[in-house]
């Protein structure tokens, strides 16, 4: 795919259209992008390499961009195996060539790679590599979102070569906005690692920088400011929209009949923003980025087995091993003959930091009967109050 970076600067990375799932977990609509790129200077050096499934495209666009030449650098910013599969390859391809890592990822190299480690130099923040017209600033990253993370500040150039930083799932010719598919991949990709997050982005205010490369998603340009902006209210934990996001777990369908009446409510007294998943048969990564994107969050959900229906445990789960904080909370549940949904929702709750758990909350016997909806009606204002 022809994108142009600048003259020396080439993007050789491989659109992957068939994959359907990411990490074995996130459901992939449009594909995904393992991006590559190429510095061509007085020395000649590639920026990663590309997952298994995209390694025979990615030699082509590389030996055509390479036009006969031999890099004399390998840049690894991220070692996980859908940026480490061509190192060997092409370490056998070019024995003269140097790979270039961070000190951290020289003790999880050979969990990766079987490349003779003599080749491989370990660099640390401040560091540079001189190509010619081109330097390389390294700058590390840890845990963004594995500890061995790196980036890189071209400076004769000012391109940010980024990791898994500022990356979205699919294609880079995907038909869609930038946002909302980065947002989906940072809360489940890096949302546990807010903290450090922030401190790249801390590095990364200080440079001036034009272009951004991550290892996934499209090339970054003019929306830099845009992109800086959100990635700073992700990292801090805090709400992007203020609204209600409703979660609903229901088994027999009374459950969401409850829910898209709050819905229909909430809208009608003038909250901002309402959003409503089915836990049920949603996206689990889609719902976990609407619990993180608004300022409320109500939980509705069965009692079930002495608990609350698994969907919405799951849910939570999710939720807490991203380090879900800074919200406000509402809880409904639904029950024949043991109500056990609310209690165990705010156990799971417990854990979490800054959580606010609402004193009001309903407990539908069932069906969504004149009286349930009264009690909804009443919840509604609850936490309205609290905008």
């Amino acid at each position: 795919m022809d994108i142009k970076i600048t003259d020396s600067i080439k993007y050789i990375g491989v659109n992957d259209y068939e994959v359907d799932l990411f990490e074995g977990q996130y459901i992939l609509e449009n594909g995904m992008a393992y991006n590559s790129y190429l510095i061509l200077d007085e020395k000649v050096a590639v920026l990663d390499t590309v997952d298994k499934l995209a390694l025979d495209r990615w030699l082509v666009n590389l030996d055509e961009a390479l036009g006969g030449r031999a890099p004399d650098y390998l840049i690894v910013h991220h070692l996980e195996p859908d940026h480490s599969a061509g190192i060997d390859t092409l370490a056998a391809k070019y024995p003269g060539m140097q790979i270039i890592c961070s000190a951290g990822a020289l003790k999880m190299f050979p969990n990766f790679c079987d490349t003779d480690m003599s080749r491989v130099k370990g660099v640390s923040e401040g560091d540079t590599l001189n190509l010619g017209a081109h330097t390389l600033n390294f700058i590390m990253a840890p845990m963004v979102h594995w500890p061995e993370v790196m980036v890189s500040y071209e400076s004769s150039e000012k391109v940010l070569f980024s990791a898994d930083a500022f990356g979205k799932f699919g294609t880079v010719d995907a038909d869609e906005g930038w946002s909302c598919e980065a947002r989906r991949y940072y809360f489940n990709i890096c949302g546990r690692y807010g903290k450090q997050v922030s401190a790249l982005l801390a590095k990364a205010e200080k440079l001036d920088i034009n272009t951004i490369c991550p290892l996934h998603g499209p090339v970054l340009t003019d929306t830099i400011p845009e992109v800086m902006r959100l990635y700073k209210t992700w990292a801090a934990y805090e709400p992007e929209d203020r609204g209600v996001f409703i979660a609903c777990a229901s088994i027999h369908g009374n459950t969401m009949q409850a829910a898209e009446y709050l819905k229909d409510v909430l809208e009608k007294k003038g909250c901002p923003k309402v959003a409503l998943a089915d836990l049920t048969r949603d996206d689990i990564a889609e719902c976990v980025e609407d619990g993180f994107r608004h300022s409320h969050l109500v939980l509705m959900a069965s009692s079930y087995d002495t608990g609350v229906f698994t969907p919405m445990s799951d849910y939570l789960h999710h939720l807490a091993h991203k380090f879900f904080r800074n919200r406000t909370v509402a809880l409904v549940e639904n029950t024949s003959w043991a109500p056990t949904g609310i209690r165990t929702m705010k156990s799971l709750l417990e854990g979490m930091t800054d959580i606010t758990v609402l004193d009001k909350t309903v407990s539908i016997k069932t069906r969504v009967t004149d009286d349930a909806k009264a009690q909804l009606d009443e919840f509604a204002d609850a936490v309205l109050a609290t905008f």
